[in-house]
């Protein structure tokens, strides 16, 4: 099975402490529900994946952790504080970081300027830029190491980088933050079936070194392959949550999310 999740999933992720919970989050978009009262938790170690159609509400749950919506309803907790309204630098800083669909880089800077803007919030302005540059270059050898490709990339232009390779910028820029928790909404989107797979290794990769990860995602199977467990979206609700397994063997959910007969 792809990305060996079986020893953590049958291991005693039930008795991990919960790093992210969401406790009856609604959310508007001006008059229509996008969100309906939806509950959900993320332990540490875990990789939790949020599938279900376009427009189920999925990627409307990391906006609101992440400050770009608002809530009308519900809190959010992160590590046990009341996050819910903060700004999106707030919570950079205090461990969460969101690596949003369609990349957003800064494409005419190069690999390595990209990786270097995503540490500007932590160091906090050019004067401690110059005293932390030793840090800035450690960590940037660490993305390097996860991601080979981009340290033979690093004086190109990110904008003629291939969609995956964006991607992987993507997510070492978010990784410079050294985040608690790293989010991903829609990280396949795009890619080639090659590429897809090597995304998915790499964020197993980034998992097993110690990141708690939440991950919104089209491509269902695959990212409850990956997944330890899952949570499955339907019209601004959650229809199912369990065990990515069980998810992976439940018909019901095979037939309507996985596109199985």
């Amino acid at each position: 099975m792809k990305g060996g999740r079986m020893d953590k999933q049958g291991g005693g992720s039930s008795y991990r402490k919960s790093i992210l919970e969401i406790e009856g989050l609604t959310v508007y978009y001006d008059a229509v529900l996008a969100l309906n009262n939806v509950s959900l938790s993320v332990k540490e170690g875990e990789i939790v994946a949020l599938i279900g159609p376009n427009g189920a509400g999925k990627s409307t749950v990391l906006k609101a952790v992440y400050g770009l919506v608002k809530a009308a309803s519900g809190e959010i907790l992160f590590q046990g504080e009341n996050i819910t309204g903060l700004q999106p630098y707030q919570l950079v800083k205090k461990g969460l970081v969101l690596v949003p669909e369609g990349r957003r880089l800064f494409t005419s800077m190069t690999v390595r300027e990209n990786l270097e803007m995503g540490a500007y919030t932590l160091i906090n302005g050019l004067r401690r830029w110059k005293t932390q540059s030793s840090l800035i270059k450690r960590r940037i050898e660490k993305i390097f190491a996860l991601f080979p490709v981009l340290k033979e990339r690093q004086r190109q232009r990110a904008g003629t980088l291939s969609t995956g390779e964006q991607q992987m910028l993507a997510i070492g820029r978010a990784l410079m933050l050294e985040p608690r928790l790293l989010a991903l909404d829609e990280p396949s989107v795009g890619l080639s079936p090659n590429y897809v797979e090597v995304v998915f290794e790499k964020i197993k990769e980034i998992n097993d070194s110690g990141t708690t990860v939440l991950l919104v995602e089209q491509n269902a199977r695959m990212a409850l392959e990956y997944a330890d467990r899952g949570y499955v979206f339907e019209i601004g609700n959650i229809a199912f949550e369990d065990a990515a397994q069980n998810l992976l063997g439940n018909d019901r959910v095979r037939k309507a999310f996985l596109g199985e007969l």
